[in-house]
């Protein structure tokens, strides 16, 4: 009786886990609809006059009836992320090849000291500097971090080196907020880049601002929330 109790319990314990992966990788690999830049007109640049596209995303600490939270593929996905950051409208961006773009992020969220205060420096823009607020930086300070957004390689890519890391600036606790909580003056972030050929990328944000093992687990690594694919066309 003992050994089947045993038997009947890794079983279950097996099932259980097996499971879980399956709602995991669904969560991870839920992929919302792709939100394009816009070309418009031409911009020079140290690599001579290249078309120019603009792309505007938003960073929300939670949704609200204002702004809806992405959809999640089960009941489970959205009970684990219910109340958690997420960037807006999507997570799944694509921009033109041989372009320089301009990413513009609306960041409603607060934010704190960054563990790696290489991710509060900005990377990969055409002149090293992003304007924040109308301000021209090349970093901000660690501890006013509220998110990033990092684009980096898939491991063992043989596509085109392509890596891009901006600082989006923490509101203060004590901001004023509307009636569903977001600052009323957000802090704006601008930056300009150059792509080079086609390529597909990954994305996410370094900051903290999850769950589980050092706070990087939930939204930080779910498609959709604070992390996503990133597309060179």
């Amino acid at each position: 009786m003992k050994r089947a109790l045993v038997t009947l319990l890794a079983v279950v314990v097996g099932v259980a886990i097996v499971a879980g992966i399956a709602v995991f990788n669904s969560v991870r690999q839920a992929e919302p609809p792709t939100l394009a830049a816009e070309v418009s007109g031409t911009m020079d640049t140290p690599q001579g006059t290249l078309p120019h596209a603009t792309l505007e995303l938003a960073v929300y600490p939670n949704s609200s009836a204002k702004v809806p939270p992405p959809k999640t593929p089960s009941q489970f996905a959205a009970n684990w992320l219910s109340g958690q950051p997420f960037y807006h409208p999507s997570t799944s961006l694509q921009v033109p090849a041989n372009s320089a773009v301009t990413i513009t992020f609306i960041q409603y969220d607060s934010g704190g000291q960054i563990y790696n205060p290489y991710f509060a420096d900005v990377h990969g823009t055409m002149d090293g500097t992003m304007t924040v607020n109308g301000e021209s930086v090349t970093g901000i300070k660690p501890s006013e971090v509220g998110h990033t957004f990092t684009v980096h390689q898939y491991p063992e890519s043989t596509q085109p080196d392509f890596f891009l890391s901006v600082p989006l600036k923490m509101n203060k606790a004590n901001a004023k907020t509307d009636k569903d909580g977001y600052p009323v003056n957000p802090q704006k972030i601008e930056v300009t880049f150059i792509t080079g050929d086609p390529g597909t990328y990954v994305w996410n944000c370094e900051f903290p601002c999850g769950d589980m093992y050092q706070e990087f687990g939930g939204p930080m690594q779910t498609r959709g929330w604070m992390a996503g694919t990133f597309e060179v066309v």
